[in-house]
């Protein structure tokens, strides 16, 4: 595993060199065309990176969570998430588990978000604890997880504040040259000959954040599969996410919680349903039924070196996804499903009753089996059971 994180983490330094040096082209794009001072243009890219770059470190996991609306949940509400975040964690090899937030949405979902593996978070939707069951619900946490071991979460994190410091740089210049910053300058230009070094930046100005963008969905795309492969061998069941991805397709609607900057980070595309997603450069995510397929392709043993093959074989490409390092790591033995007791109903009421705890609902056991929910606005006050009439005292829920 470690094989693989160290290859994988220089493919990443290098992906990162390369949008430095797009970086501070757009910089100097940006003081050559404005001022025909490309240093300062340099320097304010520079910097402005810094202070983006600082502030996603220290508190970009935190600013994710509260914008996509995800809520912490605790071992209590809900023991089942929480032993198989747990037990995954622990076959990943991670210094502790992520903490568990879960989103008020239908649709089955979930991403992971963290600057460190030791500092991580894993977001489900409540549509996804509704419909998985145990063994797929493994396959999806297993998932995030990878990404939380491949630190694919860091460096998506670090490439977003990059192309956002693009993107921020190159609209700025658009706005003045559009506003007239670019006829005088192309008139000083051209008296100083030198309109081919002025053409050059505004063609720069036009491209770098497509450029950008289409990098980091690059990276996006690549980094999906490789959680796939860490997800098949940590749970030695690859069936479990390839069934877990149906399901997720089967009963895909658009998230809420989701926007542009963060789709990339859920299993799947929240905000546009991968069967009308044309495959190519533009797409977040690699088509969905091909990873099925990808996963389904293994016979009785689970290896990186395997799912690369399996890789080639259903996407047609020459080259695999797999570091080379990696392909040399042992194979295990696919292990038999097992069973959940839970049924479907009972799946639905554990994933609402974990949001109607967290939002202040008191739950009262009655002598006749009955569980009372009562919402919080009727705390202090008496109620009866629906079945036997006992009255009960709705106390507030403990925090």
């Amino acid at each position: 595993m470690w094989e693989l994180i160290r290859a994988n983490q220089r493919r990443s330094h290098l992906l990162l060199v390369v949008m430095a040096l797009l970086l501070v082209a757009t910089g100097w794009a940006v003081g050559e065309a404005l001022a025909a001072a490309p240093v300062p243009g340099i320097l304010i890219a520079a910097g402005l990176w810094v202070f983006l770059a600082e502030l996603a470190f220290r508190a970009g996991d935190q600013v994710i969570l509260r914008i996509s609306g995800a809520r912490k949940v605790s071992k209590e509400d809900h023991p089942v998430l929480y032993n198989v975040v747990e037990e995954m964690s622990v076959a990943s090899g991670l210094p502790k588990p992520p903490e568990v937030y879960i989103l008020d949405e239908g649709a089955p979902n979930a991403f992971a978000t963290g600057t460190r593996p030791d500092r991580a978070a894993v977001v489900v939707t409540a549509g996804l604890l509704e419909r998985l069951t145990r063994d797929e619900l493994q396959g999806v946490i297993a998932h995030e997880i990878s990404h939380i071991k491949h630190r694919d979460v860091v460096y998506l994190t670090v490439m977003a504040v990059m192309v956002g410091t693009i993107v921020i740089l190159a609209d700025f210049a658009r706005r003045v040259l559009f506003y007239g910053g670019g006829t005088r300058r192309r008139t000083s230009s051209s008296s100083r000959g030198a309109a081919p070094l002025y053409l050059l930046a505004i063609v720069l100005i036009l491209l770098a954040p497509l450029i950008a963008r289409l990098m980091y969905l690059a990276l996006s795309r690549r980094r999906e599969y490789l959680a796939d492969a860490g997800a098949a061998l940590a749970t030695r069941y690859p069936e479990g996410l390839a069934s877990a991805l149906e399901k997720i397709e089967q009963y895909w609607t658009p998230l809420a919680a989701a926007n542009p900057a963060t789709a990339p980070m859920f299993i799947v595309n929240p905000l546009t349903k991968a069967a009308e997603t044309i495959t190519g450069l533009f797409s977040t995510h690699p088509p969905t039924r091909e990873r099925i397929r990808i996963l389904r392709s293994f016979a009785g043993s689970v290896s990186f070196a395997a799912y690369d093959e399996a890789f080639r074989q259903v996407t047609g490409r020459p080259v695999g996804v797999v570091p080379a390092a990696a392909l040399r790591l042992p194979a295990t033995a696919v292990r038999p499903a097992t069973s959940d007791p839970r049924t479907a109903l009972e799946r639905l009421r554990q994933a609402t009753d974990v949001l109607w705890r967290l939002s202040g609902f008191a739950f009262i056991p009655c002598s006749c089996g009955t569980t009372l929910k009562v919402p919080p606005v009727y705390r202090g006050q008496e109620l009866p059971c629906p079945h036997c009439g006992a009255l009960h005292k709705v106390v507030a829920p403990s925090p």
